[in-house]
């Protein structure tokens, strides 16, 4: 096999693999390059790795070529409750305080841990919510993981893991969350399991924050070790978006060696003796609109309302409320939203997105489908429809949906901007349509 790649072509291919998952390989790494080059390579059936990289660079990467690609250029390599300190700090300070301030008013609370590998980070969260939120099935909990290998999520959703994955565990972890299955392996407790909910998500791609993706109004985000594989621009862009991602008052952890990439007016560090976090510090809150009572001339003082805020208008900011995580006042302008426009599919989307944030799963459901009937060709709504469906095991009706979205989306091209997404392509969907197809029904 001929492994060794000319140093021109590397150089192209290292600016291709930063373009599309965001890796970043200067030439100081280039024989790291070579190496996984060769693995990826083995993997696709070539002889002459030179022969692989202008195959991958000659189109759009698969999904399938994407997954090879990362399996190759990146290091699976986790452990539950890594980084212990930044744990304990989440376990004495961050949770507790969220708890508290939530117990009296709206119970939820949302965890996203972005590139999670095979899950024992994302798991980690869960075991740590299930231990400090005895009634936690009266909240509405979210505990989000994504990550862009599909390989690493496969192992993640079976929840099974070896002795090398509880190095440097606490001593209880074992017995409180896991039960032993064969030799030296321990699945986790499946009602911790089904608390995390794990997604395909490409950081250096995919629009977020999104209702769409559930990326959207996060208490907590864990993104560690994952972007010192970017480039510094890459890494700074990701570090702003997962800022968006964040309600005020929010928090995003990084490994040690990633804070400098943490750098934006919105983020204040906060230091806990051993362990460093970043808190989203306090914005203006968005204005909702409120009628305003205009007087008559004096002669004539009834009481007279101004016409109200135009559909766009109430949508966008239905949207940003609920981004930031306002459900209650982004529900009660949704509900106006849809009486005032009762033939607007848009309106019943939106109002399905909050009502699945709130954990009101028929009330999201009928939503969607006056959407869906409104407008036959709402691919969106028809892929929210799908994801309900394939959530609740539902795989029938969930293939349904997903064949609508496929069929929807041929009329599209690859990199048009689909209505609502939020920025989402239809190449992009359709790539996360064909991988949920494929995946095991959701239990």
């Amino acid at each position: 096999m001929t492994t060794t790649i000319a140093n021109p072509l590397l150089a192209q291919f290292s600016e291709f693999v930063t373009a599309q998952l965001g890796l970043h390989f200067p030439p100081e790494r280039w024989p790291d390059l070579q190496r996984g080059i060769g693995a990826v390579a083995h993997e696709f059936g070539y002889d002459d790795s030179a022969a692989c990289v202008r195959w991958l660079m000659s189109g759009p990467l698969t999904k399938a070529q994407v997954d090879v690609l990362a399996g190759n250029l990146t290091v699976g390599e986790t452990y539950f409750f890594r980084e212990k300190r930044t744990f304990e700090v989440l376990d004495q300070q961050v949770l507790p305080e969220l708890i508290r301030q939530r117990r009296d008013g709206e119970r939820r609370l949302r965890l996203w841990s972005a590139g999670c590998c095979t899950g024992e980070e994302a798991y980690s969260l869960a075991i740590l919510v299930h231990r400090l939120l005895p009634d936690w099935r009266d909240w509405n909990v979210m505990i989000l993981a994504t990550d862009v290998n599909s390989r690493f999520l496969h192992k993640a959703t079976q929840g099974v893991f070896g002795e090398w994955s509880f190095r440097d565990a606490p001593a209880w972890l074992k017995e409180e969350a896991f039960e032993c299955v064969e030799g030296k392996r321990y699945a986790i407790l499946p009602e911790i399991r089904r608390m995390v909910q794990f997604e395909h998500l490409n950081l250096a791609e995919d629009v977020y924050p999104s209702l769409l993706t559930d990326t959207n109004a996060m208490d907590v985000i864990f993104c560690r070790n994952v972007l010192m594989y970017f480039a510094p621009a890459q890494a700074q862009r990701v570090v702003t978006q997962l800022q968006h991602c964040l309600v005020d008052g929010g928090w995003l952890a990084l490994s040690a060696t990633e804070t400098a990439v943490a750098i934006s007016q919105q983020l204040t560090v906060a230091n806990f003796d051993g362990a460093i976090l970043y808190q989203k510090g306090e914005r203006p809150p968005v204005p909702v609109a409120t009628p305003v009572v205009w007087e008559m001339p004096v002669k004539d003082k009834r009481r007279v309302e101004p016409p109200a805020p135009d559909a766009p208008a109430m949508i966008q900011l239905t949207r940003e409320l609920a981004n930031q995580g306002r459900l209650a006042e982004a529900r009660a302008l949704a509900d106006k939203l849809v009486v005032a426009e009762k033939l607007n599919p848009v309106a019943q989307y939106l109002r399905a997105m909050i009502a699945l944030e709130q954990g009101a799963l028929p009330e999201a459901a009928r939503a969607l489908q006056r959407a869906v009937y409104l407008d036959h060709n709402f691919v969106i709504a028809h892929f929210a429809l799908g994801n309900l469906a394939r959530s609740a095991g539902r795989r029938k009706e969930a293939e349904k949906h997903f064949t609508n979205v496929l069929h929807l989306l041929d009329r599209y091209g690859q990199d048009d901007l689909l209505p609502e997404s939020e920025g989402m392509t239809a190449g992009r969907l359709a790539e996360i349509v064909n991988s949920l197809r494929d995946e095991a029904p959701v239990s």
